[in-house]
């Protein structure tokens, strides 16, 4: 029986100085930095400017009707292939007919009062010769004979006129392409009275397409004419495309007060994969290096919580500083910096080597746990 106490009372001691020991240990760890780091490495960095655009044709033509009348006849709907001066669509030419013959009529009504009044100037002619005729009355004739001329220029104005209406009722592609919008169906009536209805929209080539960019005034001076741009596009957000900077238009664009220019872009479509009217989001090239000293942007956010280096370490004019694990202390590093991409920043002076480890993070110990520990009671049985 008293060896049996002998034993429990020497566990229950055992385990409190067990317990103590790993409590005031966890107490001395309290406060102990721990530092998180990531190696210097040669790699290629890109730097790049994003934005948005949308992908149009390199010629969109809208075709519409300056006449007015009921669409009778399509020739041409979505997606078809079209020639120059193949015909689209006719409307109702009966009414156009009949003005047509109308003013044929009245053309034919002023060539036969002219020819009456030619064969009168000529008889006054010989009157006047023969002195049976005055010159008053002589100039009556002319003047009958000029309006006369004059009323047959008119009417063939008029048949012209009329012509060029019958035959703007059949509507026709000005350009060859492929049809990317049809606005009109057999039957419908277009009055083209106040504003020309557009019927058809032709895009030329869809194998070359342009990519309309709004870029921030704050990027637009690191664009220039023949710079390369890559972009993708949610249809197929697994494949990168390219296109060249065509033009940048000097009208902005004000919109909240927020500033933008229209950037284009042409871009080669030669397997018909980008279609009109999809959003592409553009990196426009701005610098890119292969192969160089750099370090993740996150060393040369850190700052270390230690005063002392804190006051120690000065940063020269263009350089910026990197803290360098040596001995499980932090020494920090002036260096030059060169470009970045938002991930990575270029190192051009000497002060670093590959795979030297830059603290990039901080940690206090297990301070975070103490409340933890705190919790924690012996209770004796």
């Amino acid at each position: 029986m008293f060896s049996s106490r002998r034993k429990i009372v020497l566990f229950l001691i055992i385990l409190f100085t067990s317990v103590i020991y790993g409590y005031f240990s966890l107490q001395g760890e309290s406060g102990k930095i721990r530092y998180t780091t990531r190696a210097a490495d040669q790699g290629d960095i890109v730097r790049t400017i994003s934005a948005n655009g949308t992908l149009t044709p390199l010629e969109l033509v809208d075709i519409g009707t300056q006449i007015s009348g009921r669409v009778i006849e399509l020739f041409a709907d979505f997606n078809d292939q079209v020639k120059t001066g193949q015909i689209l669509a006719k409307l109702d030419p009966a009414l156009l007919n009949a003005q047509l013959r109308q003013s044929e009529a009245s053309l034919k009504s002023a060539q036969t009062a002219l020819s009456v009044t030619i064969n009168k100037a000529n008889r006054s002619r010989n009157l006047i010769e023969k002195g049976f005729l005055s010159k008053e009355a002589m100039d009556e004739v002319k003047e009958l004979l000029d309006s006369a001329r004059a009323q047959v220029i008119v009417s063939q104005a008029q048949v012209a006129r009329d012509q060029a209406n019958l035959d703007y009722s059949i509507i026709r592609s000005p350009i060859s392409g492929v049809v990317v919008a049809r606005n009109v169906n057999i039957g419908q009536t277009v009055a083209a009275n106040f504003q020309t209805p557009t019927l058809f929209q032709v895009a030329r080539d869809l194998k070359q397409m342009q990519i309309n960019i709004s870029v921030a005034e704050a990027d637009i001076g690191q664009i220039h004419t023949g710079q390369t741009m890559v972009f993708t596009v949610d249809a197929f957000q697994d494949r990168e495309f390219s296109a060249i900077v065509k033009q940048i238009r000097l009208n902005p664009t004000v919109q909240e007060n927020v500033v933008t220019y229209n950037v284009i872009a042409t871009v080669i479509n030669e397997e018909g994969t980008l279609l009109p009217g999809m959003t592409a989001n553009v990196r426009f090239i701005v610098n890119e290096k292969t192969e160089v000293l750099r370090v993740p942007n996150a060393a040369l956010r850190y700052k270390p919580s230690l005063e002392e280096l804190i006051a120690t370490a000065e940063t020269q004019p263009g350089k910026r500083l990197l803290y360098r694990l040596e001995g499980n202390r932090p020494v920090a590093i002036s260096v030059t910096t060169g470009i970045t991409d938002g991930n990575f920043t270029e190192i051009l002076s000497n002060e670093l080597n590959v795979n030297d480890p830059l603290i990039i993070e901080e940690t206090i110990g297990k301070k975070q746990d103490k409340s933890a520990a705190s919790n924690f009671r012996f209770r004796m049985f």
